[in-house]
């Protein structure tokens, strides 16, 4: 894992993010590089404050046992929601005639969700932070900024690839909560309660 890429990515992307989408464009990392040491080091250390969250402030009456099962559920539900949003983009971008390139549509995606990754740390960690998620929607100027760069489309379709793809993205994400939540508790209930 690269500690620098990983600083230098959020900090790039937050604080200017033209300039941070011209940067991801030259330099053009592998999508290795972007999952290993940007992508999954968040997602575990979300993970972590789920598991931390859970165990400490949340889970009174539960087994310890529940907060890992959170922690994984966590883990899961951005891992697959990234993924699959990843997938979905790709095939709205051929749909677009923008072209169809899994790894510029994994960037996209993994870069313009960074404010909710960052988000999801402290609202994991201390539910009664929740509010702070509202942040993330900064991820929606970074995902504009970034798709000018990127894929470069018309004026005109623009906006319609900015509601598609959030509305797919929202979708994806709500529908794997459901699946996990549901399958994370069958799995403790039947085993470990």
């Amino acid at each position: 894992m690269n500690y620098k890429f990983l600083i230098n990515g959020i900090k790039n992307i937050i604080l200017d993010p033209v300039k941070a989408w011209e940067s991801i464009d030259t330099e053009n990392y592998p999508v290795k590089i972007v999952k290993e040491s940007l992508f999954i080091p968040l997602v575990v250390l979300i993970s972590i404050s789920a598991i931390t969250g859970s165990l400490v402030f949340v889970n009174s009456r539960l087994s310890p046992l529940y907060s890992i099962f959170a922690g994984i559920k966590c883990f899961g539900l951005f891992y697959l929601s990234v993924y699959a949003s990843a997938f979905i983009f790709g095939e709205i971008t051929r749909a677009f005639n923008l072209g169809q390139n899994f790894s510029s549509s994994f960037k996209l995606i993994v870069y313009s969700i960074l404010p909710v990754l960052l988000c999801q740390v402290l609202s994991r960690l201390f539910e009664s932070l929740l509010f702070v998620d509202v942040l993330g929607l900064y991820g929606l100027y970074i995902f504009w900024t970034g798709a000018e760069k990127i894929l470069n489309p018309p004026e005109d379709k623009k906006v319609p690839l900015l509601i598609v793809t959030t509305i797919s993205f929202i979708v994806v994400y709500a529908a794997t909560n459901f699946i996990l939540t549901k399958l994370v508790n069958i799995i403790f209930y039947a085993f470990f309660d």
